[in-house]
């Protein structure tokens, strides 16, 4: 019998990523994690907040203004969202301060960090102060003035600006004014202040102390920092413009004048000043958020590493050997030899990537390379190893997304460098996002061509693999060298989609295989031998498979989801069956693995997408079955120790919020437990040495 999927089976997606962003806030206040992982966590929660505004908020307002009223799942429509959202919002930012300045401060203190106003500084060290900002800072600063003749200027989105209302001589009427704080110096200030210990003064009380500098002559009536966040939910309308690059680069121009969608002042800020800034810049009430501390949390990333030292930062996990790679000289031998080499980040080294891409670069038996990237890192040993492959020769073609959110501008960089190399580069497929993640080398071998790939659930990312938890797998299997070097041809020129070997791609028949392998578990489950399925991913929000869940517990299935962020899925609604955790810990969980019971043959996947529409139907993405047991083992061993992880894990209840463990157990990290099986595991290494039936009973 099939649920009667009603608003009562889901959880609004706004709500349930702002109970997301308090689990990392909840990082932040745990007290089993040093000061500074704690700082970072609280930076980390300011920064999502941003792009939740730029993008989400953004999204629910120009619903309401265009008046498109599209009722989500749970029958709520954009204004009701928007109400709650901010009402959520603003006890989350409470929260944060609160803490930030009763507990993270003083804790700081006591480990002779000290983040000081003004009036905290030696008379003596404020002259050195002033000297510090005359000849570094002041040179560095434009004073804007408004009036009729200079008009109110454009506010660069999550700048620290200061706002100034002044009295200029011989004007009767008062005038106003905005210093932009500079982000190409650091915000945090060093000050003589204690002979043991650290201590920084933020620059915008520093060019504040000094403002009048800046407006020479004036009378400087009121000053305050303040920030806004603009709606940057702009799409590219691919299908019209036929180039895709020019499109991008001039809507990354134009976006500086967008509007802004959250004003940031402080708590103190009031009068005159305040109420002008708000009336100029038109936002309403419910999205200004007046701040007890600091603006911009988020850059407290910068002064993470100011301080760092041992016992304030979290104890460096060496990143471990993978036997099977480190005895090859070459990859591609290790790789014809072992068939299916998977390999954990950030547990184990994202550098096999780079050293398969360097050995290809420069190998005479390679003939061409083709790879997709997403989001790649500053100073990418991904680009510079494709750049080599293309001087030297190879054929080399790369799809770069440009259109991957809050990175448009780096992947334009990129994708210049690499056609200036000789590179072949193309920029996505009109209509679709290309967010899979695959790497294609073809090489000749004794007079036959043959090809590699690795696939991955995360971006080729040399940064983000080291803080993401991320899984990536070297093959030489035919049929999946075939499906890739087929979708590259589907990607890059006009090729049907064929009738793949073995992987599912979006949005051809990826849906359709998720669904038929949910729904496969439900027609094998009996009430003596239920069916299993377990499911890790970023994000679960789409409503077809949410009822296919749904159907699948009310048949006997057993289903457990793993789902860091997003989950739109209110459990134990008719159904006990359904069981869904979230863990936030030191690292992002960013891997996404899916399991099905499949009546005792079980079957493992790993893909590039989450259950969400936009993975299912307008990007191209890709799932790729496990099949060695020894790979599947490492998979299981990760499923099940998140399953079990009693120290960070979150359930998700039937009312919508999630518990914390009620008694914590150190020993069921579940990170932790990954890493130190990982580690027992991999030098035992053998072919076919681990069932994984045994393992999943």
């Amino acid at each position: 019998m099939k649920t009667a999927i009603s608003k009562n089976h889901f959880i609004n997606r706004e709500l349930s990523w702002l109970s997301f962003n308090s689990r990392v806030l909840d990082q932040a206040f745990d007290k089993g994690n040093p000061i500074l992982e704690r700082i970072k966590f609280m930076a980390i929660f300011s920064n999502n907040l941003d792009e939740f505004f730029m993008v989400r908020v953004a999204g629910l307002k120009q619903q309401i203004e265009s008046k498109i009223y599209l009722d989500d799942p749970t029958g709520m429509n954009a204004e009701e969202q928007l109400k709650a959202v901010t009402a959520k919002t603003r006890i989350l930012v409470r929260k944060q301060y609160t803490y930030f300045k009763e507990y993270l401060v003083p804790e700081l203190k006591s480990n002779n960090i000290s983040l000081l106003k003004l009036d905290e500084v030696r008379s003596e060290e404020k002259k050195r102060l002033k000297y510090y900002f005359e000849r570094y800072v002041f040179p560095i600063l434009t004073p804007v003035g408004v009036d009729p003749t200079h008009p109110f200027p454009v506010i660069n989105n999550k700048a620290i600006e200061i706002a100034v209302r002044l009295k200029r001589p011989k004007k009767e009427k008062e005038s106003f004014g905005f210093v932009e704080v500079p982000t190409s110096i650091s915000r945090f200030i060093p000050v003589n202040h204690t002979e043991h210990g650290k201590a920084f003064l933020l620059l915008e009380d520093l060019i504040i102390e000094h403002i009048d500098s800046l407006f020479t002559g004036c009378a400087i009536l009121s000053t305050f920092a303040f920030r806004i966040t603009k709606d940057m939910d702009f799409e590219i309308d691919d299908e019209v413009d036929s180039d895709l690059l020019t499109h991008m680069e001039q809507a990354l121009k134009t976006s500086r004048k967008r509007s802004a969608i959250r004003l940031e002042i402080p708590k103190i800020a009031g009068g005159i000043l305040s109420e002008w800034l708000k009336e100029k810049l038109q936002i309403p009430e419910e999205l200004i958020y007046e701040i007890d501390g600091p603006l911009n949390i988020a850059s407290f990333f910068e002064f993470i590493p100011l301080v760092a030292r041992a016992g304030l930062v979290d104890k460096k996990i060496e990143a471990l050997e993978v036997p099977i790679l480190k005895n090859y000289d070459s990859i591609f031998d290790a790789i014809s030899e072992w068939h299916a080499i998977q390999i954990l980040h950030p547990f184990e080294s994202f550098d096999y990537v780079v050293k398969f891409l360097n050995e290809a670069a420069i190998d005479p038996n390679v003939l061409a390379i083709k790879q997709t990237l997403y989001r790649v890192s500053g100073d990418s040993p991904v680009v510079n190893a494709l750049q080599k492959a293309a001087e030297n020769g190879k054929q080399v073609t790369v799809i770069v997304e440009l259109r991957a959110r809050f990175d448009e501008s780096k992947n334009i960089l990129w994708a210049k460098r690499l056609e200036m190399s000789g590179a072949h580069v193309i920029y996505g497929v009109a209509g679709l996002k290309i967010h899979c993640k695959a790497l294609l080398i073809v090489r000749k071998e004794d007079g036959l061509i043959k090809r590699y790939v690795h696939l991955s659930t995360g971006n080729y990312n040399d940064s983000t693999a080291k803080v993401y938890t991320d899984i990536g797998i070297f093959l030489n299997d035919s049929a999946i060298c075939t499906d890739i070097s087929s979708l590259f041809n589907v990607m890059t020129g006009y090729s049907e989609p064929p009738d793949w070997n073995k992987i599912a791609v979006a949005p051809f028949n990826l849906r359709e295989r998720f669904i038929s392998l949910i729904d496969r578990e439900s027609r094998n489950s009996t009430k003596h031998k239920p069916g299993r399925i377990i499911a890790k991913m970023n994000s679960l929000v789409d409503t077809e498979i949410i009822e296919h869940l749904y159907n699948a517990a009310e048949a006997g299935v057993r289903v457990d989801l793993l789902v860091r962020g997003v989950c739109c899925l209110k459990p134990g609604v008719n159904t006990g069956n359904i069981n869904i955790i979230s863990i936030v810990d030191r690292y992002l969980e960013h891997s996404r693995i899916y399991y099905f019971e499949n009546n005792g043959n079980a079957e493992f996947y790993m893909a590039s997408s989450d259950w969400m529409p936009r993975n299912l139907d307008r990007r191209i993405e890709i799932m790729y079955p496990i099949e060695e047991k020894f790979n599947q083992t490492l998979l299981w061993n990760i499923l099940n120790a998140q399953l079990n992880d009693n120290y960070n894990g979150r359930k998700l209840s039937h009312n919508g919020t999630y518990h914390k463990p009620k008694v914590r157990d150190a020993s069921t990290r579940s990170q932790i437990t990954t890493y130190d099986n990982l580690r027992q595991l991999r030098p035992a290494q053998k072919r076919q040495q681990y069932t994984v039936l045994e393992k999943v009973n």
